[in-house]
């Protein structure tokens, strides 16, 4: 297609007419892999002639192509023409400085684009290019594209980063030559900003990471300081500055600025910190410090004055200044320096910062959600003031204390006791806000000491809690942030704990939307704090109403980590509000999805606060664990979740909906036909994209066959044996995959032979082969171990079977002689290098004790004693650890009793209580014991680290909490029975057995046999005190 007719369907593609649009999107998908065309339409876009129109749409499908085809991912995919990649190289750059910044935007993603994949191996002429541009009139051009190749480098280390040095070496002499002209134009244009923003943007990039050694060399280095502390220094012209102050903070000299308080932050903080370097760094870092921080530091606060008289500096660049002002107080010459004027900077400067001001309380009127947005976004802190200014405040009472802290803290006490004085008009509302947000932002230093410590519940009765009725609703929310800070601390008074505790609930019902939501934040402090439950149960009802209310105003995860606290605390009291909780929180997480999906945006807030509504529906099924028959009532609000997120819609809360799968399948009473429906959209998402999930998912699968066996078994639409079959054989057979991601496979088969005992045998020979398949490309020992531990079951399941397919299949001798081999193999240290864990050896145990039911002529006496020895030392080893675990446990226990002394619950420890399933609140035995083993099936899939030169059994414990049917099997037990039974049916071969082994042998047998009648005597006892519980 030539160019104006490629023109015609260009134009046509901006049709109001949706059916010419359609058409002419169809014939560009056509055209686009035609020669030439990627050249056309760079032809288009360059056209000064042709309408902007046009020309934008042409960039844009440009861009598009160039981004899906220049280098694709998939082999399979189309390629563009390597004639047309040189054109298209050899033209881009002469026209991205021509053509309009719309245009240019969409050519400089293509150059991104491009120089990633192409720079240096099949674009070396690149370099030359820029160099050769810095040095004409092509300069805006040069700097443009120097840009993009510097920042592909910004954040590779080592030999990636290789390429740096020769594109400064061949370009910053250029690029300083260019900055000293600029700086010295008198009433420089806008333009020359951007020439320099652009230069500064390039030094940023190339020293990210690391300093280049050209810029060691203390004259280079100081040619570049000279310039930057010149535009430091120098005051941003006050012609055509913006009056709007969102534009004014883009405006071209105050980026330039940003960027140069950026550079001297980051060379000051990585670089110029003794502590943090290198040794080869150490004397550059001591020429900056001699050198520059004091420069830059007196330069900084000198910005910082403009504050003071009531000027203007953007929030970024006050934010940076800070930054720099807090890294300087630990380091003495820097204090020293900072010390004359320390006072002004922290009673005229930063405290005014943390104060109310006009801008807040605009936003406050006109967009309360944007206030409570911006309060609770961990990015705005990076651009606020107000932010850095308590970072400065903490940091210098936290370093230099003793000097500051006192005096600190009686300019807010002048300020509280100014406030009290005042009459109501003439109250100063905005100071005080910032006073109790300094108090709040101390609260670590001042509750460790002293004499601050024993006064702050004076404090709080008298200067706090009074704002929680403040006609000014600021400083209401101000008083429950405070009030949440110190929720913690020993009141001597309760009264005083309870008032604090019900003005913040009286909180969530404030006219005010930022009051509510600092309220909920508040709350979750005094619930962890709260001694006394009796405190929050009468109110909990209209507790969790206004909750919800609120909820369905503002997208926020703060939300729900109250809420998760509120569970976590009541635990199976929450069983009334259980079902009324899920629809909620099943309401609110539709709603924040559809806000997500509305925005796509990576970091909204609407997907965080979805992850946190399915946490929170986890947690309220974990408290209510006892009472299965919640679960059904709860199943049908979750049931549309669980369906959807578990397609490719749910990637982002792929891992929290498994999670409740988890919960649904494991503590229900039965598995319904509805949670069934689910396994079909497990596997296919396995198949497809959730490789990573495979050891979440495994957990329900588990659930599934195990809890459900019969219908696992009997059902033939779909037919869930075969579905499994097909995924695990393909995830087995699969050379690419690494032995990691395969972990779970192997698990899953066991699961299916200890729970389908006598009912899979046609399944027997299919799984075997690829186990044996597998087993024999495997490095890694610990998927050996579990691909063994199939054998082992299968030899549990059926003996006779399982070894008449191991010699059909050839491999019998090569799988016992491996077995033995990993059975013997130990590390330096003298270890056991293979099955670590305890179930490790008790599955080897129960295969390996079920040869002894075959009969000779399946296995031979030389091959049984082998099978005889294995087993007495795998079963001696057993025992030992057994023992061993049990005495830690008891150790363990000894230490729980120690902790019951202290005051308050240890929040940390609870909450991870909580994340393994364990329930802090509850004692009751056998339950705890079924939590803990649906936590522990949650935690054993995970991948295991298998070093070699790691001798701890601890990281194969993982999973010794899973239920399984062998959890009733004592492999004592059974193989003194199963000895018993060969001794009855074949005396002379049981004879001949006994009398080959050695003396050694001998007293492992005798001392087995002791031990399983001792555990005989311990399972009845146990069975008995069981039955007498319930």
């Amino acid at each position: 297609m030539d160019i104006p007719s490629l023109a015609m369907v260009l134009q046509a593609a901006l049709s109001p007419n949706p059916d010419e649009r359609k058409a002419a999107e169809q014939s560009l998908n056509q055209i686009q892999y035609t020669p030439q065309h990627l050249v056309r339409l760079l032809q288009i876009i360059v056209d000064g002639n042709c309408d902007l129109g046009v020309r934008q749409v042409a960039s844009i499908h440009f861009k598009n192509f160039v981004a899906k085809h220049w280098s694709p991912h998939e082999p399979d995919e189309q390629q563009i023409l390597p004639g047309d990649k040189d054109l298209v190289r050899q033209n881009i750059l002469v026209f991205v400085a021509q053509v309009p910044p719309l245009l240019r935007v969409q050519l400089g993603e293509c150059l991104k684009t491009i120089i990633h994949a192409d720079y240096p191996e099949q674009w070396p002429s690149l370099l030359q290019w820029v160099k050769h541009n810095l040095q004409d009139q092509q300069v805006y051009g040069a700097l443009y594209v120097l840009r993009i190749l510097a920042r592909k480098y910004e954040f590779k280390s080592d030999e990636e980063r290789t390429p740096v040095y020769l594109i400064v070496e061949e370009t910053f002499p250029h690029l300083l030559n260019i900055y000293n002209r600029l700086v010295q134009i008198v009433n420089p244009s806008l333009e020359v900003a951007d020439l320099i923003k652009l230069i500064c943007k390039i030094f940023w990039s190339s020293i990210y990471l690391e300093i280049p050694k050209q810029l060691f060399d203390p004259n280079v280095f100081n040619a570049w300081m000279i310039l930057f502390l010149n535009i430091l220094e120098r005051p941003v012209p006050l012609e055509g500055q913006p009056t709007d102050p969102e534009i004014r903070k883009s405006w071209g000299w105050w980026k330039v600025k940003k960027w140069t308080v950026h550079i001297l932050n980051r060379l000051y903080t990585r670089f110029g910190d003794l502590k943090l370097q290198k040794p080869e760094n150490k004397a550059f870092a001591q020429m900056f410090q001699k050198n520059y921080a004091g420069k830059i530091l007196e330069c900084h606060l000198n910005l910082l004055n403009v504050i003071r008289v009531g000027g203007y500096l953007p929030d970024r660049v006050t934010n940076l200044i800070l930054q720099y002002l807090s890294n300087s107080i630990s380091k003495n010459s820097m204090y020293q320096l900072l010390q004359p004027r320390l006072d002004g900077l922290l009673f005229e400067i930063i405290f005014p910062l943390m104060c109310f001001n006009d801008n807040d309380q605009k936003l406050w009127d006109e967009d309360p959600h944007e206030y409570v947005r911006k309060g609770y976004d961990i990015i705005e802190d990076l651009y606020s003031p107000r932010t850095a200014s308590m970072d400065f405040v903490s940091e210098l009472v936290r370093k230099r204390g003793k000097e500051n802290l006192q005096k600190f803290i009686q300019f807010i006490v002048e300020i509280f006791k100014r406030y009290d004085e005042a009459p109501i008009e003439y109250k100063p509302y905005r100071q005080k806000d910032g006073a109790l947000l300094a108090i709040g932002a101390l609260c670590d230093k001042l509750k460790q000491t002293e004499p601050y410590k024993s006064e702050l519940e004076r404090m709080l009765v008298q200067h706090v809690f009074p704002e929680f009725s403040s006609p000014v609703g600021h400083l209401r929310a101000k008083a429950a942030w405070v009030a949440g800070q110190y929720a913690h601390i020993n009141f001597s008074d309760q009264n005083n704990f309870r008032k604090a505790l019900h003005s913040v609930v009286s909180g969530l019902r404030d006219p005010e939307l930022p009051v509510r939501v600092d309220s909920v934040f508040a709350l979750r402090s005094f619930v962890e704090a709260c001694k006394d439950l009796g405190e929050i149960r009468p109110i909990l009802p209209q507790l969790l109403d206004e909750f919800f209310k609120l909820m369905n105003e503002v997208e926020n995860e703060d939300l729900v980590f109250t809420l998760e606290t509120i569970v976590d605390k009541f635990g199976e009291e929450m069983a009334p509000y259980a079902l009324g909780l899920c629809q909620n929180l099943a309401a609110a997480f539709w709603k924040c999805m559809n806000t997500a999906e509305a925005n796509d945006e990576a970091d909204d807030t609407g997907a965080l606060a979805a992850v946190g509504c399915l946490r929170a529906i986890s947690t309220i099924l974990e408290s209510v664990n006892r009472l299965p028959h919640l679960f059904a009532h709860i199943e049908p609000t979750l049931l549309p979740i669980m369906r959807r997120m578990l397609t490719t819609d749910g990637q982002e809360v792929f891992e929290e909906v498994l999670e409740i799968v988890s919960y649904m399948t494991f503590f229900s009473p039965t598995i319904s036909m509805e949670m069934w429906s689910l396994w079909p959209l497990m596997m296919e998402a396995l198949a497809d994209w959730a490789i990573d999930f495979f050891p979440n998912i495994l957990v329900p699968l588990d659930n599934y066959i195990s809890r459900s066996t019969a219908h696992f078994l009997t059902c033939k639409d779909p037919d869930y044996q075969q579905s499994l079959w097909n995924i695990l054989s393909s995830i087995m057979a699969d050379k690419n995959m690494e032995d990691n991601d395969i972990e779970p496979a192997p698990k899953l088969i066991e699961v299916v032979f200890q729970n389908c005992k006598g009912q899979v045998d046609q399944w027997v020979e299919p799984y075997l082969r690829i186990t044996v398949d597998r087993l024999r490309r495997t490095e890694k020992s610990y998927l050996r171990c579990l691909l063994m531990q199939v054998i082992a079951d299968a030899l549990y399941y059926n003996p006779s079977l399982t070894l008449g397919i191991l010699q059909k299949l050839g491999v019998a001798t090569e799988v016992f002689n491996l077995w033995f081999q990993m059975l013997q193999q130990v590390k330096r240290s003298g270890v056991r290098a293979n099955f670590k864990r305890e179930h490790d050896k008790k599955v080897c145990c129960l295969g390996l004790t079920s040869l002894f039911t075959l009969h000779a002529d399946q296995l031979p006496a030389e091959a049984l004693l082998r099978v005889l020895k294995a087993t007495l030392d795998l079963l001696v080893a057993y025992k030992e650890q057994v023992a061993e675990a049990a005495k830690e446990e008891d150790a363990e226990d000894d230490d729980d009793m120690d902790g019951f002394q202290s005051d308050d619950d240890d929040d940390e420890n609870e909450g991870s209580d909580r994340e393994m399933g364990v329930d802090a609140e509850d004692g009751d035995e056998a339950d705890s014991v079924r939590l803990q083993k649906l936590a522990a099936q949650a935690k054993a899939f995970r991948p295991n680290d298998d070093s070699d030169d790691d001798d701890s059994d601890d990281d194969y414990s993982d999973d010794e909490g899973l239920q399984s049917p062998i959890d009733e099997v004592d492999p004592f037990v059974f193989f003194v029975d199963t000895m018993k039974v060969l001794q009855a049916s074949d005396p002379a071969r049981f004879q001949g057995l006994m009398q080959t082994l050695d003396f050694h042998y001998q007293a492992l047998a005798s001392g087995i046999a002791q031990h399983a009648e001792q555990r005989r005597v311990e399972i009845e006892k146990e069975k008995l005190e069981k039955a007498a519980a319930t």
